[in-house]
């Protein structure tokens, strides 16, 4: 049992055990599926939505049930490093088939274009698509990032930058160097998010900005936010991630002598399901697998489309670190 104190559920044990080495985790289509059903019958049974709604949903959820099997099975994930996903991940991870990137672009560009013409370092740089905007801006531009996968991609992307292997909380450059820092969709991954404050303190010069940008997760209601990936000998897992409050941001900026200079937090605004779209049901053609959350939406989309609707999809800090004396 947690103890009154812990703001984490004691289920977690069951991810974390007291050697701090990962466990696997237990994913079910169905508890994926049913679990949107019941957030969206909260959300109608809070008044968003009508009778006719609701009982489409307790209909749809006696459907699923009966489907069972073909929804797939359930399926015990191991633990995969971050770096060999990301590994595993390179070689499509600029698809346009991730759509954070068009949601994130549109409020971080206008911020990255705010910044005079400086020093800048990208952390967790991947496959380096800020690290190209912001030398095309003039900067230059250091790209770090803990896959070496991810970095190969980079360097062949922006020759004219320079890239290395380097973990956030410990990046290879002398204290108060730069004029900003970037970190985009990284922090997901980060448990705590001092060390990563205090770094960007270390690297940065007084009046130097922390651009951040980080994703909501996809498991509302949870603070985890497990992504399900192969490393390059197809072997999947998932990688651990947090999904980062925003009281957690203001704690460790706070702390740490930043001032917001500038914040969004986008919606889901487009619809995670195409309505006019027949809903799937084809058995699960690989139910050996982890489920494919993606693909599953299908099975349940008035539901889906409920669940996520004003759930944010990120969210995008402009930090400004104030001008004072550093010890």
């Amino acid at each position: 049992m947690s103890s009154p104190t812990d703001p984490r559920p004691s289920s977690q044990s069951n991810v974390v055990g007291a050697s701090g080495a990962r466990s696997p985790i237990y994913q079910h289509p169905l508890a994926y599926l049913v679990g949107l059903e019941g957030v969206a019958l909260l959300k109608a049974f809070a008044g968003e939505f009508d009778r006719e709604f609701t009982e489409a949903r307790l209909a749809e959820v006696r459907l699923l049930l009966d489907a069972g099997v073909s929804v797939g099975n359930g399926v015990e994930v191991p633990p995969l490093a971050t770096r060999a996903g990301y590994d595993g991940w390179a070689a499509h991870y600029d698809s346009p088939d991730n759509g954070i990137f068009l949601i994130e672009e549109r409020y971080i560009h206008p911020i990255l274009d705010s910044l005079p013409v400086g020093s800048v370092i990208d952390a967790g740089c991947g496959t380096g698509r800020h690290t190209a905007y912001l030398a095309s801006r003039g900067h230059d531009v250091q790209g770090f990032d803990s896959s070496p996968g991810m970095l190969a991609i980079a360097r062949d992307k922006v020759p004219k930058a320079r890239f290395a292997l380097a973990d956030l909380c410990a990046l290879p450059v002398e204290k108060a160097s730069a004029d900003a820092l970037v970190c985009a969709l990284a922090l997901a991954h980060v448990e705590n998010l001092a060390p990563v404050f205090a770094e960007a303190v270390r690297v940065l010069r007084p009046g130097g900005r922390f651009i951040i940008s980080d994703t909501r997760g996809h498991f509302i209601g949870s603070p985890l936010y497990p992504l399900i990936e192969w490393d390059v000998h197809d072997d999947y897992g998932y990688m651990a991630g947090w999904r980062h409050s925003t009281v957690e941001y203001l704690r460790a900026a706070l702390a740490t002598g930043f001032r917001i200079h500038d914040v969004h937090e986008p919606l889901r605004s487009v619809p995670t399901v195409d309505l006019t779209d027949p809903p799937s049901t084809a058995p699960v053609e690989h139910p050996e697998l982890p489920p494919d959350i993606w693909g599953l939406h299908a099975w349940a989309p008035e539901a889906t489309n409920a669940a996520k609707r004003d759930d944010p999809a990120l969210i995008v800090w402009d930090f400004e670190l104030e001008n004072r004396e550093r010890a």
